[in-house]
């Protein structure tokens, strides 16, 4: 693990803790006793199911076992000692391989008793989730116990795949067959024509050729078939701020949630390489890290994700045989809830300039995080947009690229964005603001942009410059498409109308099911039981702190609608067995 030994030096006694006897006593009762003997493997990569072990005698080795067969020891666990990481908290695959030297007496936690346990005991829960969270951390870093990403780093397909990971933070390996030995003995091993390009290696030993992140995440093992017969107390659509939040809020107090993104958590907030305004914070955050930990929050409460699966249809199918809101995803599969959290978000938006969709596969880029910023190290770089997302991935970007060009249609930068960014620009050498600009052109082969041309308001000579990549943050529409005819009521620009300002919908008139409305619930959309929060609602504020404000806000109205229907939550999470 190469980068690995400096988080764990540094953090040692945090990402592996030993327990006292006083400790191990209480957390025993949360699991069942297995006995290893010597040189039987604990854990095999890519196995699903395992969860928290912990040893009470002899000694387990943990491997991290490389593309070419060799074998690395990451850590010796002995007694007193846990082996896992955040794997373990949902029984996802195994990351890592282990095997017992001598007789190994220990403690297995399966998943949903190790929740439990981070709940019942809490500070001992909070030294086992740190110690996982830092694990996963190392295993990022080092980019280890991952797939192998096989293709040029320049390839769409590899920046798509390899964007994905990222975002759901998931540990890859990523090898380039121009550059890296490695990679071409792979390819070589498997007959891999090039145009096959790129290839995906995942720890279980599956070959995948130019997966889509649906079929990736498959077969890593971060998304699995939904039951179509539970029924969820609530099923949040987007993991966004606003969504994680509910989540968190929802399943810390006891209802089912089940919630679903089409991609990736975080939303355009976990595309953020800086947040700075966000309350609590003085010294900053990656919209990343914020999102992770309220990510990783939400499964210690329970709640289940379905990432990547993307919601198609909403069906009110509460007087059917069904009994309950349904929604119908892309794959297929159908889920049934007693209430829905609309938490989609928005998609970004697109100028209207001719042959973009040619360069958005490898040269058009909506968020700037460290995957953008090594791609166009050094380079020169257009990016458009006035508000402080944009602000945030110049500031970011600068310290990546020779010279970032930044287009503003507004006549004054101060126009949309807060003043500690505007004046952190204006003090960038290598930063160039040119307002009252609008792009004309873009130029390039084979989908590979070679540059950009712009032009000022009023004035007649067009700005051409040698740049490879552009990018965009001119804001974002509502991402509503998939509300079509359920009967949520939308304004005129798209955005879901809640509480007093949602519209009756005419189905309701003699149903018996719609509410008045002035009776609406806040947050409540114009279909009883449906509510919205953060972007994709009528009058948000587009703040961080705003979308987790509706979250934790809608789980009290959450809570009233499922009371009035007769729903009583049950206890947040289960004890352990005694």
């Amino acid at each position: 693990m190469s980068d690995a030994p400096r988080l764990l030096d540094a953090r040692h006694d945090q990402a592996f803790p030993t327990l006292s006897p006083a400790d191990v006593a209480r957390i025993r009762r949360f699991g069942d006793p297995q006995t290893y003997q010597d040189g039987e493997v604990v854990v095999r990569a890519g196995e699903s199911g395992h969860g928290l072990r912990l040893i009470l005698s002899g000694e387990v080795i943990v491997d991290q076992v490389a593309h070419d067969g060799r074998r690395e020891t990451i850590v010796v666990h002995q007694a007193g000692s846990f082996m896992g990481e955040l794997a373990q908290l949902s029984g996802q695959p195994s990351l890592i391989e282990a095997h017992a030297r001598g007789r190994v007496d220990a403690v297995v936690i399966p998943p949903e008793r190790l929740r439990g346990l981070l709940i019942a005991e809490a500070e001992i829960g909070e030294r086992i989730m740190r110690a996982l969270i830092l694990r996963r951390v190392a295993l990022i870093e080092s980019h280890a116990g991952g797939p192998i990403l096989v293709g040029p780093a320049d390839n769409g397909s590899v920046l798509r795949l390899a964007d994905f990971l990222r975002r759901n933070g998931h540990p890859y390996q990523q090898l380039d067959p121009e550059a890296d030995s490695c990679a071409a003995t792979l390819v070589e091993r498997f007959h891999v024509d090039p145009g096959q390009l790129p290839i995906v290696l995942c720890p279980g030993g599956q070959l995948l050729h130019d997966p889509s992140e649906s079929e990736l995440a498959r077969c890593l093992g971060l998304v699995g078939t939904l039951d179509p017969e539970r029924l969820y107390d609530v099923a949040i659509v987007g993991t966004g701020p606003a969504g994680l939040a509910a989540a968190v809020y929802g399943g810390s107090e006891g209802l089912s949630v089940l919630a679903l993104d089409c991609r990736a958590f975080g939303g355009q907030a976990g595309a953020s390489q800086r947040i700075e305004n966000y309350l609590g914070f003085p010294t900053g955050i990656t919209g990343m890290a914020l999102m992770a930990r309220a990510y990783n929050q939400a499964r210690k409460f329970g709640v289940e994700m379905a990432i990547p699966d993307e919601v198609r249809r909403l069906e009110d199918a509460r007087d059917g045989a069904s009994g309950a809101l349904v929604l119908h995803l892309a794959n297929g599969e159908a889920v049934r809830a007693r209430s829905v959290v609309v938490a989609s978000g928005a998609r970004y938006r697109r100028p209207a300039v001719a042959n973009l969709d040619a360069f958005e596969a490898s040269s058009v880029h909506y968020w700037a995080s460290p995957l953008e910023g090594r791609l166009c190290a050094g380079q020169e770089v257009a990016l458009v947009g006035g508000g402080n997302s944009a602000g945030q991935a110049v500031v970011y970007l600068a310290s990546q690229v020779r010279k970032v060009w930044l287009l503003v249609r507004a006549a004054r930068l101060d126009a949309g964005m807060s003043r500690y960014l505007v004046e952190r620009i204006e003090g960038l050498p290598n930063v160039e603001v040119v307002t009252g600009a609008h792009l004309t052109r873009l130029e390039g082969t084979d989908g590979t942009l070679e540059a950009v041309s712009w032009r000022r308001q009023g004035a007649d000579d067009e700005t051409t410059r040698p740049v490879r990549h552009l990018f965009l943050f001119i804001g974002a529409d509502p991402n509503t498409d998939w509300l079509a005819g359920s009967g949520v009521a939308l304004d005129q620009h798209g955005f879901v109308d809640t509480g007093g300002e949602a519209a009756d919908r005419p189905s309701d008139e003699g149903r018996g099911v719609g509410t008045p409305r002035a009776a609406r619930r806040p947050l409540e959309t114009s279909v009883p039981g449906v509510f919205a929060v953060g972007d994709v609602r009528t009058g948000s504020v587009k703040r961080v702190a705003a979308a987790v404000g509706d979250g934790a806000r809608v789980v009290v109205a959450l809570h009233a609608y499922l009371a009035d229907t007769g729903v009583t939550a049950p206890p947040a999470a289960s004890a352990g067995r005694e």
